[in-house]
């Protein structure tokens, strides 16, 4: 009688049930965002902007979370309160831009205990090291004329200073690490897509490196320009 009333005890006798292994919430989230990714969130922010969903600084802010974002997980709540991007709209002509540059030797602006300054009507070559130690370095690229659609500037500065300026109607995106000194980069997303993107890259100590798009002036025959320049 004992017998029989210990098998028929609950859950006794009776083959258990395996256990589900534990899915994570969402997987998808934790993937490494790609610079696509990034693209995909920017264009939905800059149609929300276009159709007055967002004003100038939400944009802004906004738009630096989307660089500073690592994994898919951290793009999509930047959007969440936004419809997702509508149908392609008919884009311009792309810029006739020519080939990347070769590898090689990269343009070199120097300023020890002196100064140095690029601006007006120059070509932008792909990629410019500069170097400040007690000194000035100046680099203007409202004239310039960009070759290509990537331009990066590698800035260095030791109890020196360099500034970035650049048209208020391309991209400008960077990073880099002041020590006892100040590195800034305005980020800046151009509404067109084919725009020319600036990189600034680089450090200071005890000095300052700062990149921001000058008031005022913009690119305003861009196209023809490029296609005059390259013989198109």
């Amino acid at each position: 009688m004992d017998l029989d009333k210990h098998d028929s005890a609950p859950g006794r006798g009776q083959p258990q049930k395996p256990v589900a292994p534990a899915v994570p919430a969402d997987p998808a989230g934790a993937i490494r965002a790609s610079d696509a990714d990034r693209d995909r969130i920017a264009d939905i922010l800059r149609e929300a902007l276009a159709e007055g969903r967002l004003d100038a600084e939400e944009h802004a802010e906004r738009i630096d979370a989307v660089y500073r974002a690592k994994t898919v997980g951290e793009l999509e709540p930047i959007v969440r309160d936004l419809p997702a991007s509508g149908p392609p709209r008919q884009e311009p002509a792309p810029y006739a831009y020519g080939p990347e540059t070769p590898a090689g030797p990269a343009e070199n602006l120097v300023a020890v205990f002196s100064s140095s300054t690029r601006k007006g009507r120059w070509r932008v070559g792909a990629r410019t090291q500069a170097f400040s130690l007690f000194g000035n370095i100046e680099i203007d690229l409202t004239e310039a004329m960009f070759g290509q659609r990537l331009t990066v500037i590698n800035a260095t500065s030791i109890f020196g200073n360099v500034e970035v300026r650049v048209p208020e109607n391309i991209s400008l995106r960077g990073s880099g690490t002041g020590i006892f000194g100040n590195f800034e980069v305005v980020t800046l997303e151009a509404a067109d897509p084919e725009a020319p993107v600036v990189v600034v890259n680089g450090y200071s100590v005890f000095g300052n490196v700062e990149a921001k798009p000058k008031r005022g002036k913009r690119i305003t025959d861009l196209h023809d320009r490029l296609r005059k320049h390259l013989g198109h």
